[in-house]
């Protein structure tokens, strides 16, 4: 699960554990907000949860294209084999089955009704972080605060990463205060860019990930053949053994005499 914080022996994955392990170690950027502030960050990350995440899943996870090309070979290539040739797959499906459960009731019952009602529920979403993020540098004024943090980690994968098919990026690219958000996080809280690159070395970062996507479309090919070519082979029911006896009268220097029972 990720993101994931190391600190010394701990190690504390998803959002809402780092936030209370950082809060027991007296970090708090909350620490000046009202108590309507307060209510409000809850809100605004139940919102984030339940009308942005499955539309990022389903861009990232679902959607073949993007799938194929930038998500698999990603995971993958942080993977350990042979799991990496299993586990992308397995997250794929994982993703698939919480957008249907959680928004594949009726009157949603095709995967295309589907889609498009989380895509819906997205740029709404974008629309109303838009909307409450104004001309302001953060949400809560001049600093950052636990739902800045929240915002940005929906929103700088979207904005980041080049997808083949960017209905959702190029909705968030037409909000010029969201992505200005997003580029000055970028420019203030990292020194090098969301890919873990410097610029200089953007380049062969872009041709190493299509190498490696190669690479890893041809061990699934082969394992897909691997599997074809056994199903396809003829199978023979198991033979049995056959059973030695001794024979009752046999000859004190026969074989089967010298046979232990």
């Amino acid at each position: 699960d990720i993101p994931v914080l190391i600190a010394e022996d701990n190690v504390i994955s998803q959002p809402a554990k780092i936030l209370n392990f950082l809060r027991k170690q007296k970090y708090n950027a909350d620490y000046e907000l009202s108590a309507k502030q307060g209510a409000d960050t809850l809100a605004y990350i139940a919102l984030l949860e339940e009308k942005l995440l499955p539309a990022l899943l389903h861009t990232f996870w679902i959607d073949a294209e993007n799938y194929c090309s930038v998500t698999k070979p990603w995971f993958a290539s942080r993977i350990a084999f042979p799991l990496n040739l299993y586990l992308p797959g397995k997250m794929s499906r994982e993703a698939l089955n919480r957008i249907l459960l959680t928004k594949g009731g009726p009157p949603l019952y095709s995967l295309t009704e589907v889609e498009a009602q989380i895509y819906r529920d997205a740029k709404e979403c974008l629309n109303l972080l838009s909307k409450r993020l104004g001309t302001s540098q953060f949400f809560f004024g001049d600093t950052p605060t636990t739902l800045d943090a929240f915002v940005f980690g929906f929103l700088a994968p979207i904005y980041k990463v080049c997808f083949p098919r960017v209905q959702l990026q190029k909705h968030l690219k037409q909000l010029p205060n969201l992505c200005r958000f997003c580029d000055d996080i970028l420019t203030c809280y990292f020194r090098l860019s969301v890919s873990g690159h410097s610029p200089a070395g953007q380049d062969r970062a872009d041709a190493n990930l299509q190498k490696l996507t190669q690479l890893v479309n041809k061990e699934s090919n082969l394992i897909e053949k691997m599997d074809d070519n056994l199903r396809k082979s003829p199978q023979h029911p198991p033979s049995k053994l056959t059973t030695l006896k001794l024979a009752a009268g046999g000859e004190e220097g026969s074989p089967l005499n010298r046979l232990s029972p």
